[in-house]
């Protein structure tokens, strides 16, 4: 606020100054209507008689004319004939006394030359000094300074990823007491780096730990490194790391590290200098010549194989910790620590809702608890109840309910029928996942939506699963065919999944009995390049060609499955789309009432 008002009384000031600058120049100007004459005209209309007066100021004439009007000239040289002449012609000519000089005129002379620098000063100079200077500051790292005070997070906020925790929780207890580590020859690693997928709670991990250390915590994203001008990058790690070195001992985090610790001389046409150069001089802070006791580095990325391998080797980053997505036990540890603030339901149990989000990171279980609480409150509840998280799992997973959409009856049947012969599959093979839920209400992209839940958190896939699930995703495609006797664009999505499944079955998996157990994924592109622009294969023509007969054979056998099952269970069929039409929502139960909870069973693949 102080400031603030300097700022302003600044601004006042330099507004006055202006207004008197302008002031003084209009005042050295002619009067309004004068003549501004050549000194040539001045003394033709002397000769001629038509000059009443005139005042001469140094080389200034300002004169009247007979008829009152005024004029001014300047006298461009030494005219000793100038007095003589005006005498002669009878002229009055008046004096101005010359002096040395005024106090108003030196005053805004000044003025002329301080107004300008002084602006400047303000505008330019006097902001480089200040917390939001820009200029002169591209050099210097954008990393903010944490304490324990002004991190709210500490460990208590993070859950599921109990191991990780741990592995962090040791560098924090080095550095309160380094010495139980030091007596027995230990060093605590220079560099940790969190690896794991999006939204598993890396960057909250780090969070933490600036919420636990009693050591300054300096955090910065790997974007903030690289500008548009050369050299900035290398000056930024030179900076940070003379801040840690002043605040030792400390913690540096960098979050995205792949922004500038991607592999060196990558790309077309070579690598990228200015991010190279970086890197080059961040490898050189974290392990040169220079000594750095006391800054431990942690930095977190989702893509840990684009890293340069100078950054990953021992005396850099010593020590990758993995976080990975959270299992039944730490989804409910997530649940309980995002739904502390939330009002909810005495018959409301944490653990039903963990079972039922495998898959969930820790961002989507917050997601999930926020939802459900934005759906109790649009319905005026005090409290959440289990209906809402239910919702709020089918808007994340299927999408929003689009109800306004129109479907005409004929479209609605065909629907029906392929969600059902999904769900017929999916509730008679054995190794597929169990139905969830089903409905034919538009979601998100799709008209319809078949959901399937593992029960247990799943690791580890046998072959005759993806056989299975195959099958279940041809099934929409067969109960039209078999139905209607014709086919629709509704499977596209599951024509792209089943071949992309039965790809990685003979690519990846060793999953072919003619391919046998080998791989030829086309998984290495360039660090730089998309895609499509880096194909690349290990393998011949003749090879691609068995490869795509095996996955066409593949996908037949799981067509022929599909069809088989569906005509030996056609009554089930009908009765399941028929439900559909008539509820629009199928959940578990319904599904298990109208096939008797038939228990599942192998069918043959012949």
């Amino acid at each position: 606020m102080k400031n603030q008002r300097k700022n302003l009384a600044a601004l006042i000031f330099l507004i006055i100054l202006v207004f008197f600058y302008i002031f003084y120049v209009i005042s050295q100007t002619k009067q309004p209507g004068e003549d501004e004459l050549p000194y040539s005209s001045f003394l033709k209309k002397v000769r001629l008689g038509v000059v009443s007066e005139v005042t001469i100021n140094d080389v200034h004439i300002n004169g009247v004319y007979k008829n009152k009007k005024f004029f001014h000239s300047i006298i461009p040289y030494d005219d000793s004939s100038l007095i003589p002449t005006l005498v002669n012609n009878r002229v009055k000519v008046f004096g101005v006394e010359k002096k040395q000089g005024s106090f108003l005129g030196g005053l805004f002379n000044i003025l002329l030359i301080a107004i300008p620098l002084v602006l400047i000063w303000s505008l330019f100079f006097r902001n480089v000094q200040g917390p939001a200077s820009k200029v002169f500051s591209f050099g210097k790292s954008k990393a903010k300074m944490h304490t324990p005070k002004t991190s709210k997070v500490t460990f208590k906020d993070v859950a599921g990823i109990d191991e990780a925790k741990e592995e962090v929780e040791e560098i924090i207890e080095f550095l309160r007491e380094p010495k139980k580590f030091t007596k027995l020859g230990a060093r605590i690693p220079k560099g940790v780096l969190l690896v794991g997928a999006p939204g598993t709670g890396k960057t909250l991990l780090a969070r933490a730990i600036a919420g636990e250390a009693d050591v300054p915590f300096f955090n910065i994203s790997g974007s903030d490194f690289v500008e548009m001008f050369v050299g900035v990058g290398a000056s930024r790690v030179r900076d940070l790391f003379e801040k840690g070195k002043k605040n030792a001992p400390c913690i540096i985090f960098i979050d995205e590290i792949d922004a500038v610790g991607r592999h060196r001389g990558a790309g077309l046409g070579g690598g990228h200098d200015e991010r190279e150069q970086t890197l080059n001089q961040l490898l050189t802070e974290m392990d040169g010549f220079a000594s750095n006791e006391g800054i431990i580095m942690i930095a977190a990325t989702n893509r840990p194989d684009v890293l340069d391998p100078a950054l990953l080797r021992p005396g850099r980053f010593d020590r990758q910790i993995i976080v990975n997505v959270p299992d039944i036990k730490g989804r409910e540890e997530i649940l309980k620590v995002h739904s502390k603030n939330t009002p909810l339901a005495k018959k409301i149990k944490l653990s039903y809702i963990a079972r039922g989000t495998p898959g969930f990171t820790g961002a989507d279980l917050e997601n999930l608890v926020n939802e459900a609480a934005l759906l109790a409150a649009r319905k005026n509840r005090k409290v959440v109840e289990m209906e809402d998280f239910e919702s709020a799992k089918d808007k994340i997973l299927m999408g929003p309910e689009r109800r306004s959409m129109i479907i005409n009856d004929k479209e609605k049947e065909i629907i029906a029928f392929h969600e059902s012969g999904h769900t017929l599959l999916g509730a008679l093979l054995k190794h597929t996942d169990p139905i969830h839920k089903v409905t034919i209400i538009p979601r998100g992209m799709a008209l319809g939506v078949t959901q399937s839940l593992p029960i247990d958190d799943k690791h580890n896939y046998i072959k005759e699963y993806w056989e299975d699930m195959l099958c279940m995703l041809l099934g929409g495609r067969v109960a039209e065919e078999l139905r209607f006797k014709t086919i629709s664009t509704g499977a596209k999505n599951d024509i792209e999944k089943a071949t992309h499944i039965a790809q990685k079955m003979v690519r990846e998996w060793g999953m072919s009995e003619r391919m046998g157990t080998i791989s030829v994924a086309t998984e290495k592109e360039h660090v730089f390049l998309g895609r499509e622009i880096s194909q690349h294969r290990d393998y011949s023509e003749k090879t691609a060609v068995m490869i795509d007969e095996e996955v066409r054979k593949i996908v037949e056998v799981a067509l022929s499955r599909a069809k088989k099952i569906i005509k030996q269970n056609i009554g089930l069929l009908n009765k399941l789309a028929k439900s559909l039409l008539e509820k629009e929502i199928l959940s578990t139960e319904d599904i298990n009432r109208i096939v008797k909870k038939k228990k599942k069973k192998v069918i043959s693949k012949k």
